[in-house]
């Protein structure tokens, strides 16, 4: 089995190294305001799922010239997408979205804006921005689904029904935006089979890339206290992996697959804390895919 890892697409796109700068554009939530709910999602920190972005500041030049510092080790030589991650990017003036996604366009080694929201957060009017702006540099639109089940939906508070998914994806493709999908594995009771489920519908969604995580449970969250109540089970290592396979065996082999895993604070961390060694986890991931002959490169 074969998977299209977002490395690879980016070197075939781009000719190099392509790495992401979380960026904070200072917005909030309509699940955190009030206009949906006043608490957000049961596993959201409260830097809406921004942990390793940029401070929020009007200077979003200066956010990028940080977020580079960071990772220039790691990158020399390679070009960048401009990652809104904080929170629900297109839930602002408009305005005052064009001036930030324009800043952060601009750099000449930026070759991609991409911008976090929710599918109930896309009015024409900002469709209509970022089809603008897919015009200068490819905008990618990455939408937090996490999952199709209702059950799980309503427990952790998402607010939005899959109709509004369905339509986002649908008016996303008509401006010819490139859309990416967020799933979180093992929500509260979920069967493996569920989480495939899930997987399985975004692959036939017509989205473009699909990221993946395990839930993780952090200092802070309403899901930390039902975790502390025993009511939110976590995974071992070995069992994430062999989801994966699952997961990835649903999906097409041209869909791009941006994340495999995911991460939080430390400091924040309360379980699954393997999850805090991102090293041993890539290489149990890499060493167990090796060993069942799932591979990285497209089967077109």
């Amino acid at each position: 089995m074969h998977y299209y890892s977002l490395n690879q697409a980016m070197k075939e796109r781009f000719g190099c190294k392509v790495y992401k700068l979380a960026l904070d554009g200072g917005m909030t939530c309509p699940n955190r305001d009030g206009t949906i709910g006043e608490r957000g999602c049961i596993f959201c920190s409260d830097v809406g799922s921004g942990e390793f972005a940029s401070p929020a500041c009007g200077n979003i030049s200066r956010q990028i010239a940080q977020a580079k510092a960071r990772v220039e080790k790691k990158n020399k030589g390679g070009k960048y997408v401009a990652y809104f991650q904080s929170f629900t990017n297109t839930y602002g003036p408009l305005p005052y979205l064009e001036r930030i996604f324009r800043e952060a366009m601009e750099p000449e080694d930026i070759v991609a804006l991409s911008v976090a929201t929710r599918p109930d957060c896309l009015g024409p009017e900002v469709i209509d921005l970022l089809a603008q702006l897919n015009t200068c540099k490819p905008v990618w639109v990455e939408l937090g689904l996490q999952t199709i089940h209702p059950a799980s939906a309503r427990y952790i508070r998402r607010g939005y029904d899959l109709e509004v998914y369905d339509w986002a994806v649908r008016v996303l493709k008509e401006a010819d935006l490139e859309v990416i999908t967020h799933v979180i594995l093992g929500l509260p009771g979920e069967s493996r089979e569920q989480m495939a489920e899930t997987v399985r519908y975004v692959g036939q969604s017509g989205v473009d890339g699909i990221k993946l995580q395990l839930l993780h449970v952090l200092e802070g969250t309403d899901l930390a206290q039902d975790w502390r109540e025993g009511k939110v089970p976590v995974m071992e290592l070995e069992d994430y992996v062999r989801l994966l396979e699952d997961c990835l065996a649903v999906l097409p082999p041209d869909m791009v697959i941006h994340r495999l895993t995911g991460d939080g604070y430390k400091r924040d961390l309360l379980a699954p804390l393997w999850t805090g060694d991102k090293k041993r986890v890539l290489n149990t991931i890499n060493q167990t895919f090796a060993r069942d002959g799932v591979c990285q490169g497209s089967q077109l």
